[in-house]
């Protein structure tokens, strides 16, 4: 199996239900309170974790209580550490959110510790990275970091994975050094500028990424799959049907499953097929890391759907 290096973002959700949001200088009383960990970089190395993969974490947690959980996570879920490194004078990654009874959420983001991933963490780390095969990047950390690794890790001869997330314009330098792109229907509109109304538009806009020279567009489409676009193709590869509880962090369990299926060797097509069934089983409890599933609940999952 090819080994697997997530690069990206830490950070702990702490997350707060309330019956509606406070007016500006309005104190209220919330309901429930609870922490989580979560960021995109560490959702998909815990899913990976959990699947069994042999997964490498590069990314900053700040010296606090939160960094400590943080680090005690990755190690229950079979991350490797060595590339996670406890920042002084800053603190982790953090997600502020209020939740409300309607399900509608407010959420501040401070950065933290996942600001400081910068050049020189990823020379202070490439004799860890250049031993792996397959990387996983998303925009939760410097972009002029992301697009430095990229770069050099290309040249090197490795595959790249991104997760085009939280939706942002790139430069158009980054995409000749994708092999694979997996935007949500947000992501692509803000990627290339083209309105997603149908599948028409989604073609068009995955080809549009393939001409700045993305090798394959994986467009995540939630419960109906996702799509393939490539430079002489366009394919569907249809979902699975569940009852989903929660969706937080289902894109982040897709790219994991993708990454994990092509370190076994699958061909692209499986290695989707085997992504949407982790992303859909991600959504069928509550949480985001917790609900990620192991790998014989995936295996179980993909027999009994595809008999």
């Amino acid at each position: 199996m090819k080994k697997i290096c997530v690069v990206g973002s830490l950070n702990m959700d702490l997350v707060v239900t309330v019956d509606r949001f406070p007016e500006p200088g309005e104190t209220i009383t919330g309901r429930e309170f609870a922490t989580y960990p979560g960021g995109k970089g560490g959702n998909q190395a815990v899913a990976l974790g959990r699947l069994g993969a042999d997964v490498l974490m590069i990314g900053k947690l700040g010296n606090d209580l939160f960094g400590e959980q943080y680090l005690n996570n990755l190690k229950e879920n079979g991350v490797i550490l060595d590339g996670v490194k406890v920042e002084e004078g800053v603190s982790s990654g953090i997600a502020v959110i209020e939740v409300d009874s309607t399900g509608e959420n407010h959420i501040v983001i401070v950065p933290g510790a996942n600001g400081k991933v910068d050049r020189a963490f990823i020379e202070e780390n490439w004799h860890l990275m250049e031993e792996r095969d397959i990387f996983l990047f998303q925009l939760e950390i410097p972009i002029d970091t992301v697009l430095y690794a990229v770069k050099k890790l290309k040249k090197a001869g490795k595959i790249i994975i991104l997760d085009p997330a939280p939706a942002r314009i790139l430069p158009d330098d980054i995409f000749l050094n994708i092999d694979y792109i997996t935007p949500n229907e947000t992501e692509i509109e803000t990627l290339t500028g083209i309105r997603i109304k149908d599948v028409d538009d989604l073609k068009e806009a995955g080809h549009w990424l393939v001409k700045k020279g993305v090798k394959n567009v994986i467009a995540k489409a939630g419960k109906k799959g996702a799509y393939l676009a490539t430079s002489d193709d366009f394919v569907h590869v249809p979902g699975f049907t569940v009852e989903a509880v929660d969706t937080t962090a289902a894109g982040d369990s897709f790219n994991a499953g993708f990454a994990f299926a092509l370190a076994q060797g699958k061909g692209i097509i499986e290695s989707i097929q085997f992504a949407n069934a982790v992303g859909a089983i991600s959504t069928t409890a509550k949480g985001a890391q917790s609900a990620m599933p192991f790998l014989r609940q995936v295996e179980t999952f993909i027999g009994q759907r595809m008999r």
